[in-house]
């Protein structure tokens, strides 16, 4: 490849001691999390602003990024929440009618250390092998290579992290169905790291979506009579997410509808009483093939996540809530994706039904969710039918 300008050699050196060499690129320094892939060819913009990613260093695998710049519009959140960026090529023009900025200045913008140049392929090969570890990308440094290994080996793994508090909204507000769609459903959703797309894809069903923040009280979401309860994704350990769990149970209990996606999704697995844990090196982009057991139908779906959940696949399963059943399946790995109870009305899927930059193969699970919000008691009536 080329490397535009005179750059610095930089490096990404992981916790096992392997060291890949690139050049210095979009913001210098030092900067640590935890090294993941994604698999998307394109959508880089609504990854770097996923709040999913806090404190991750995320490695593109598609070789050329950047070609079609930033712009405002198709940002998830008001800032850039990856710790890292790691690219093969990136492009050194953005050739779109909606840039507003190329990649790289945003990046310095937001003070995010990259790197380019490394041999994605060898170190998503690395990662496969070995799973996701922590990591630090080094440029203009003076470090020896046996101090920046000692660096990367002080910082916090991903495992026993909670994350959620650093993204959630600090103050309630409210995303409205669009002007001509009539309002049919309000909805108390919880922001544990919430993209900016998932209420508007709920606004645009009529769905008038409460975003709460994460300290919020089930007291509280009482109060608001909602007709349904949605859990968003966010970064995380769910296992640290104790009070979250506890909220979800009081919800099961008093049978509100219930829609959970990624880091809901597994957050409604504990609180069913499964155990969660963290996968290799997790699901992340947007060509993950999931298939639905319901319909038989497989999906092409959009993921972020580094944990699951440890529930039964081959039977109905039983929980003090009542029986439930696993829905979705991971083609490539046979991970749980989906769970549905049938006594209670609630269910999850552990990837992103809003789908942006796509597919949008999932988004027919806001219209579930609006179904269940119609009779919240078709799960009853199935079970004792």
């Amino acid at each position: 490849m080329v490397i535009m300008d005179n750059r610095s050699t930089a490096y990404l050196v992981l916790d096992d001691g392997r060291i890949f060499e690139g050049h210095s690129w979009a913001a210098s320094g030092e900067t640590f999390g935890e090294a993941v892939f994604s698999t998307g060819m394109t959508g880089y913009q609504e990854t770097l602003t996923d709040p999913s990613y806090h404190k991750q260093i995320v490695v593109m695998t598609a070789p050329h990024i950047g070609n079609t710049g930033m712009n405002k519009s198709d940002e998830e959140s008001k800032k850039i929440w990856v710790s890292g960026f790691v690219v093969r090529n990136p492009s050194p023009i953005s050739s779109n009618w909606r840039s507003e900025k190329s990649l790289e200045q945003e990046l310095i913008d937001s003070q995010v250390v990259g790197i380019q140049g490394v041999d994605t392929r060898a170190l998503t090969r690395h990662l496969r092998d070995r799973g996701a570890m922590r990591v630090g990308i080094f440029s203009d440094t003076k470090l020896t290579r046996e101090e920046m290994v000692v660096r990367v080996r002080k910082t916090s793994p991903m495992s026993g992290a909670f994350l959620a508090a650093d993204v959630s909204t600090k103050e309630p507000y409210v995303v409205y169905p669009p002007k001509g769609i009539a309002t049919r459903f309000k909805v108390a959703s919880i922001d544990l790291g919430i993209k900016g797309a998932t209420p508007k894809a709920m606004a645009n069903l009529g769905i008038e979506v409460h975003v709460l923040p994460l300290t919020t009280t089930f007291e509280q979401i009482k109060a608001l009579s909602p007709d349904g309860v949605f859990l968003s994704n966010g970064p995380g350990d769910p296992a640290a997410m104790v009070d979250i769990v506890e909220l979800v149970r009081k919800v099961l209990v008093e049978e509100i509808p219930f829609f959970g996606i990624c880091f809901g999704h597994q957050i409604l697995g504990r609180a069913l009483g499964f155990e969660t844990y963290k996968l290799p090196f997790g699901h992340r982009g947007i060509n993950q093939p999931v298939i639905d057991l319901t319909t038989g139908k497989v999906e092409i779906t959009a993921h972020n996540h580094g944990f699951a959940v440890a529930a039964p696949k081959e039977n109905e399963f039983h929980t003090v809530y009542g029986s439930g059943r696993v829905t979705h399946i991971s083609l490539n790995d046979s991970v749980i994706e989906g769970l549905e109870m049938i006594s209670v009305p609630a269910f999850s899927v552990q990837y992103h039904p809003e789908s942006a930059a796509g597919p949008h193969d999932a988004a027919y699970l806001f219209e579930r969710f609006v179904q269940l919000m119609q009779s919240p008691k078709l799960g009853l009536k199935e079970e004792n039918a």
